[in-house]
């Protein structure tokens, strides 16, 4: 919207050129929405239902009776600053009817006290598959890899289905991670704010994606621009969510977040950049997916002695505190991402 005033009205008004600039833009988006989330949180969370525990879930009791489903609001939040802050042409704006369908998805299985396994499943496949088709259409898919020197074509055939794996993939990992006051909305958050800085510099700028030989995302300003509304969002809930919380974002939460994080790793063109980015988030969650479906399917009891999400298994088993779960899974965050995205880089 605020690209279109500028497109409208800019000549009239020399002020109005900022609303073509992706850095005010992203800025004052993330300012926004942090704000925003900020004054709309503990004034709205009384009409959101309240946690009832989660079975096996180490201190799972210091947790009922808070205000769950915080996503509800900072989602909505987020979507209404996309459609003001994001250029009306572009297509990650495409992908806002499908960060609600995670949104309510996430919703009501708060608020039934939880959907089966089975029927999420089928639930965020259908809306990775429908995210993913927006985001690569039905063209060929150019990605790079690290320490492969060229790039792959994908068929659409191909590409869709992958896009698609990746970013359920991301929504489960982050859904398994939410459970320590703090932990999934910051490791999501160094996340996102890597990808939309890589998206802003690197994949979404000519010059710099043509040196480092990898291919160019058009719409890279554009992504990073809904990565730093997400951010800001985040910030504006880690405010109420810090230990000891008053307010959890619950699925209704961590899913269109998962989603999110996983779009991004699809915009990059390169679907590695979800192990290199959420390094930590796969680690704490995705591992106990790995587990159960290795158990369940195939018979296989691996790791029988680690508890997951590894948060548990790192509160209960090694005595550590929520804040000490906090400060670790971020330094470790921080460091191995940076880390593996540079050489992911330079390592071609």
């Amino acid at each position: 919207m605020l690209n279109w005033i500028y497109t409208t009205l800019g000549e009239a008004w020399g002020p109005l050129r900022l609303f073509n600039s992706f850095f005010f833009l992203s800025g004052m988006g993330f300012a926004t929405c942090a704000l925003a989330t900020w004054i709309l949180l503990p004034r709205l969370w009384s009409m959101l239902p309240t946690d009832r525990g989660r079975a096996f879930a180490v201190n799972a009791d210091q947790s009922v009776g808070k205000p769950v489903s915080a996503g509800l609001i900072f989602i909505s939040l987020f979507c209404v600053a996309s459609l003001i802050f994001i250029p009306i042409t572009a297509r990650p704006l495409l992908t806002v009817p499908f960060m609600l369908a995670a949104l309510v998805v996430g919703y009501l299985d708060d608020r039934r006290g939880g959907f089966s396994e089975y029927q999420l499943a089928v639930m965020d496949a259908a809306i990775a598959l429908g995210a993913a088709t927006v985001i690569c259409g039905f063209q060929p898919v150019d990605i790079w890899l690290p320490l492969w020197k060229g790039g792959l074509t994908l068929a659409p055939w191909i590409a869709i289905p992958l896009a698609a794996g990746v970013i359920w993939l991301s929504i489960n990992a982050t859904n398994c991670s939410d459970g320590v006051d703090g932990v999934s909305g910051s490791l999501s958050g160094v996340a996102i704010i890597i990808l939309g800085g890589l998206l802003y510099t690197v994949i979404g700028n000519e010059a710099v994606a043509s040196h480092l030989r990898i291919p160019v995302n058009r719409d890279g300003a554009n992504w990073a621009i809904m990565a730093f509304l997400m951010v800001g969002c985040i910030a504006g809930y880690l405010w109420y969510n810090a230990p000891p919380s008053q307010v959890l974002m619950g699925d209704a939460g961590s899913r269109p977040i998962g989603l999110l994080i996983g779009m991004l790793v699809v915009a990059t063109n390169n679907p590695l950049f979800l192990l290199l980015i959420g390094s930590v988030l796969l680690l704490n969650g995705a591992t106990g997916l790995v587990k159960v479906a290795l158990a369940r399917f195939f018979g296989l009891k691996v790791l029988s002695r680690v508890r997951f999400p590894l948060h548990d298994h790192c509160r209960k088993e090694l005595g550590w505190t929520n804040s000490q779960v906090l400060v670790r899974f971020m330094l470790l965050q921080i460091g191995v991402s940076a880390l593996l995205v540079l050489l992911a880089l330079k390592l071609r």
